[in-house]
């Protein structure tokens, strides 16, 4: 199933006239040579965070203020629009209209709750779903909010597990996937972790119609202090997941898999030095469906490695320093660094650890 990217041709007719009106010759002129549009978070040379558009050269199409700092980010290709997610333990979640004919929505998560960094729209854009945090009850929830009626919370389904990180939806929509982190955080104690000796990380497939679990991949003992983090869809019903491992340096666990429903998960087993190069973090995973390709990124480790995505085997291994977000393109991903690269060009800012493709 070929996935619906979209081109620059795509995203000016979508977005239309009142954006393309707004932008600068020179934005304009990066916007009318790239193949493809992305967008992340990113925090400038003032320490001010905000969300940027950016063509397939690392162009900065646009800029837009945030409240403070983002993590991941979702895309509606129905309405076209962009949310941002609030990084752990933030409250605050902002839409923007990338048609430029509405201000951005800021929205806050409810008392007793806060974002995990990630959501995913409904495949017709009338529903978002955020991943969140009942703190209290140490329990990760969905948080629900209509997209039709100013993104109102309208309810919240379980996630079946602890710290709930990344969440992604089936192409064909029925079903949402959730990876639960396993890490019990509070808000009390910033970022600390609060129960590394007795994690519980997991992989759920919940029905997004009633919220109802399906099915429920919890990590061998041997792996229980593999955080599953990020995850990402192939076009063949495969669900790739990346991991952080909390455990001793010197392990070596295996920080990536994939798994389909009614399978047991499958775990990809990297040559050592890769692995190593990894550094038991992977901060991004993405499937290029076209290609058959997928990518991961290690900050930690400086390391951006390309899959097969059949085989599993490395294609490509490239030291990166700061390799953080990392999103499927027209061909091959577009990627970012910490340190501001986005595709080989230097911007003033500095990127947060998400790319989205618009589209």
């Amino acid at each position: 199933m070929r996935s619906p990217l979209i081109s620059r041709r795509g995203f000016l007719r979508a977005a239309g006239s009142t954006f393309v009106a707004g932008l600068a010759p020179g934005q304009l002129f990066a916007l009318e040579r790239t193949d493809a549009v992305f967008a992340s978070a990113f925090m400038d040379s003032t320490g001010h965070y905000g969300l940027a558009t950016l063509a397939e050269d690392g162009s900065i199409i646009d800029r837009s203020p945030l409240p403070n700092r983002a993590h991941g980010l979702a895309f509606d290709p129905n309405f076209n629009r962009v949310v941002a997610f609030a990084r752990r333990p933030g409250t605050f979640a902002a839409i923007f209209d990338l048609n430029g004919s509405s201000a951005p929505i800021v929205i806050v998560s409810p008392e007793g709750r806060h974002f995990y960094g990630h959501g995913t729209f409904s495949r017709d854009g009338r529903l978002l779903y955020a991943s969140e945090n009942d703190f209290d009850n140490a329990r990760g929830v969905i948080g629900i909010y209509d997209a039709t009626d100013e993104f109102a919370r309208i309810g919240e389904y379980p996630t079946y597990g602890v710290g709930p990180h990344d969440l992604s939806i089936s192409l064909d929509g029925n079903v949402l996937i959730a990876a639960n982190g396993g890490i019990e955080t509070h808000p009390d104690f910033g970022r600390t972790k609060l129960n590394l000796d007795r994690m519980e990380p997991s992989l759920v497939l919940i029905d997004a119609a009633s919220g109802t679990m399906i099915e429920k991949h919890e990590l061998p003992p041997d792996f229980k202090q593999l955080s599953t983090r990020h995850i990402a869809l192939s076009g063949n019903h495969e669900v790739w997941f990346a991991c952080q491992y909390e455990g001793a340096h010197d392990d070596l666990p295996p920080l990536i898999g994939r798994f389909r429903h009614g399978e047991p998960l499958e775990f990809i087993y990297l040559p050592e030095k890769t692995a190593r190069n990894l550094a038991n973090y992977v901060g991004a995973i993405a499937v290029n469906r076209n290609e058959g390709l997928v990518a991961v990124t290690s900050p930690r480790g400086g390391t951006y490695v390309l899959l097969d995505a059949i085989s599993g085997t490395v294609v490509q291994e490239v030291q990166l320093a700061g390799a953080s977000g990392i999103a499927a393109g027209l061909h091959g991903f577009g990627f970012s660094t910490e340190g501001g690269l986005f595709n080989g060009r230097q911007s003033p800012v500095n990127w947060d650890q998400h790319v989205v493709r618009i589209g």
